[in-house]
């Protein structure tokens, strides 16, 4: 059942007969009537038949005006109606159980004990039964109360879900465009520059976002998938500027596998290289490292830039929405902290659970 669809309860015959109704009528009914075969000369199992028999008949009677008809007047209470129809029932149902239990022949009215017995089984059905289908009531009502109560938490889990969904492939739309103008930028600036190897660099940017672009619109990527794109960019950023950018990667085995919301290590090491690296005269390194330790992962991007500059503001943009893609992910367990370098250049250190993702 999907969690925003309503709880669908019984009805005609599943409600009717249900099992649990049906078990609860027969064992209240076989208590009634042991208690009454105290008053009766015949066997007991003869008067905790009959018993029996007349809760299950009152039982249908309950059933039946439970469903039928459909609507009633505005002044009729089903409830009410339904205990009526228990108690009118009841003199055709003692008449039956002495039927059926006496072979078809119960001669209650040539017989003063049969007569007694009679009269004794359905004054005890009217002072009971009423009694019981109230308590029924009450716990079906209470029953049902919780059913909704749970339909209603599932529903509500549902849309939050869908809502955090939604803003996730916001955050997401907001990081596609930053990344590419980015980066295009990065390539027109070479051009500008009539750098020699233009070409090829651009050669290289239509393979990378060839294979990058489809995975931004991907709800869970693994590490493994973000670090191909991690060192594919700093390929071309290192193709870009030879002689200034420098690169390391430290990984452990279990990493890879790891779940990794899209663009979360790229966005780190980008803003290493726009905001660090290539911002400096001397250039810079950057190292990356992904650690698993006691069910969490740990990555580290490490640059020898010019450091944090509070004023930068294409930086505090890209960790907010970076910030806000964990918190939606992984709630509360994943945190992100920036550090200075000695002697120069930045730390950013996230940390969030080990997860394998669900495929």
């Amino acid at each position: 059942m999907p969690a925003t669809s309503p709880l669908i309860r019984p009805r005609g015959l599943a409600l009717l007969l249900g099992r649990d109704r049906v078990l609860s009528t027969v064992g209240v009914s076989a208590a009634l009537g042991l208690l009454l075969s105290l008053a009766y000369l015949i066997p007991v199992y003869v008067v905790i038949a009959r018993a029996v028999i007349v809760g299950l008949i009152a039982m249908l009677a309950f059933g039946i005006v439970e469903q039928w008809p459909a609507r009633l007047p505005a002044w009729a209470a089903r409830w009410v109606v339904q205990l009526v129809a228990m108690v009118a029932v009841m003199p055709l149902a003692a008449l039956a159980a002495y039927w059926i239990t006496a072979g078809g022949n119960p001669e209650i009215s040539k017989d003063a004990d049969k007569a007694s017995g009679y009269f004794l089984l359905l004054f005890g059905g009217v002072l009971f039964a009423p009694w019981i289908a109230v308590t029924a009531l009450v716990r079906q009502r209470d029953a049902f109360a919780r059913d909704q109560a749970l339909a209603f938490e599932l529903e509500r889990s549902e849309l939050e879900r869908q809502a955090l969904d939604a803003r996730f492939r916001l955050l997401q739309a907001q990081v596609e465009p930053h990344f590419l103008f980015n980066t295009l930028a990065n390539v027109q600036a070479l051009v500008d520059t009539g750098a020699p190897q233009a070409s090829q660099v651009l050669r290289s940017l239509v393979e990378y976002l060839r294979a990058a672009v489809p995975r931004l619109q991907e709800g869970a990527t693994t590490l493994g998938q973000e670090l191909q794109l991690v060192r594919s960019y700093l390929e071309l950023m290192h193709m870009r500027m030879p002689d200034r950018l420098q690169f390391a990667l430290s990984i452990d085995d279990a990493a890879p596998a790891l779940q990794c919301p899209p663009m979360t290590l790229l966005t780190l090491v980008e803003n290493a290289v726009r905001h660090g690296v290539d911002p400096s005269e001397q250039g810079g390194r950057i190292e990356i490292e992904a650690r698993v330790r006691e069910g969490r992962c740990t990555l580290r991007v490490r640059d020898t830039g010019v450091g944090l500059r509070p004023a930068s503001k294409g930086l505090g943009t890209g960790l907010a929405s970076l910030r806000e893609r964990l918190q939606l992910t992984f709630g509360e367990a994943a945190n992100l902290q920036l550090s200075e370098v000695a002697p120069h250049g930045v730390c950013a250190e996230l940390s969030f659970p080990a997860r394998i993702p669900q495929r």
